[in-house]
């Protein structure tokens, strides 16, 4: 599968100082699923990300929580088999991951960039 979102634009995105740009990406992602998929879906993913969220900020459990992050492409490859609406999110989530996995002091940010979708899918969604 070829990424929608290029890994220039994926880092400028993670990159940003101000957060703008992840801001106006996430809302323009998060309009797309809000018609795709059901919220029950994103939440799935989101708590995995949670997950390795709790893992990562522990120095002992870095290197388990970059698996698991790295798992998630794999995770999400079956969701999106199942649902294909998360097309949208597995294009997005992918390069990202691939980002982090080369610049780990970005996870931070791609768990805001999550955020931020899951944010605007709710707002979309209603």
């Amino acid at each position: 599968m070829k990424a929608a979102v290029s890994p220039p634009a994926i880092a400028e995105i993670l990159e940003d100082e101000t957060g703008q740009a992840l801001i106006d990406f996430a809302k323009s992602k998060a309009a797309i699923l809000s018609k795709q998929v059901d919220a029950s879906q994103l939440r799935k993913i989101f708590y995995e990300v949670r997950g390795i969220e709790a893992e990562w900020g522990q120095q002992d459990r870095q290197a388990q929580a970059l698996r698991r992050l790295l798992m998630l492409k794999p995770k999400l490859a079956y969701q999106t088999a199942r649902h294909k609406g998360l097309r949208t999110l597995q294009e997005v989530m992918e390069p990202a991951i691939d980002y982090v996995a080369q610049h780990p002091q970005a996870f931070p940010r791609f768990v805001e960039l999550f955020e931020a979708i899951l944010a605007y899918f709710y707002v979309y969604k209603k």
